[in-house]
């Protein structure tokens, strides 16, 4: 009896440690996909315009409100030095690269994160994205939301690659870190999709 008992304790531990492991995949899996459902929905309102107005399309009038947006950025006394001659230098003087880069790009990470593919360089892109606003002066509570997601995906390991084409495709690995073998030297890739496969890892 004691003996089944100790069993029967050992595969319940082991079930709730699954659950958890699983649970916590699932939980970065769908941060994920809302922070990817945040970029495809900023891009998407940029080249339609808010509420499908066309008036507010940066599409429909190529360059005036990132024109406006930047120049607002000019007077902020909170964007620094630096940012403000890199404004005047490159980006007042790239506005249509730009006018249609964002958008475009902003959808096509949307949609990579949504479906997760090739997670850790979309994740990138768009932290990179996040600073420049950030440094552009604008700071509200969405803007520090998702820029904090993003550190959170980066940070999760291999939990984000659940439910993923990276995982379906094997390709999460490519991203991952190399570690260093003890006592040899050598370089060698973390098993990544194994412990992504594995509910023990």
């Amino acid at each position: 009896m004691m003996r089944n008992k100790v069993v029967k304790s050992q595969f319940h531990s082991a079930d709730l440690r699954t659950w958890s492991i699983w649970g916590w995949r699932a939980l970065f899996a769908l941060m994920r996909v809302l922070f990817g459902v945040g970029w495809l929905l900023a891009g998407v309102t940029k080249v339609l315009g808010e509420g499908g107005s066309s008036g507010h399309s940066w599409f429909a009038q190529p360059g005036v409100f990132l024109t406006d947006y930047l120049i607002k950025a000019l007077d902020k006394p909170n964007v620094p030095g630096f940012y403000k001659s890199l404004i005047e230098d490159v980006a007042l003087n790239q506005v249509m690269v730009l006018n249609y880069a964002i958008p475009v790009v902003q959808i096509i990470v949307g949609l990579f994160l949504i479906a997760g593919f090739m997670i850790f360089p979309s994740v990138l892109i768009c932290l990179f994205m996040h600073i420049n606003f950030i440094l552009s002066g604008n700071i509200n509570v969405m803007s520090l939301t998702l820029y904090t997601t993003a550190f959170g995906i980066l940070l999760s390991g291999t939990r984000v690659y659940a439910f993923s084409l990276d995982c379906y495709l094997k390709i999460g690995s490519l991203f991952i870190f190399m570690n260093r073998k003890p006592n040899t030297g050598t370089l060698h890739a973390l098993p990544a999709m194994a412990q992504m496969k594995s509910p023990t890892s």
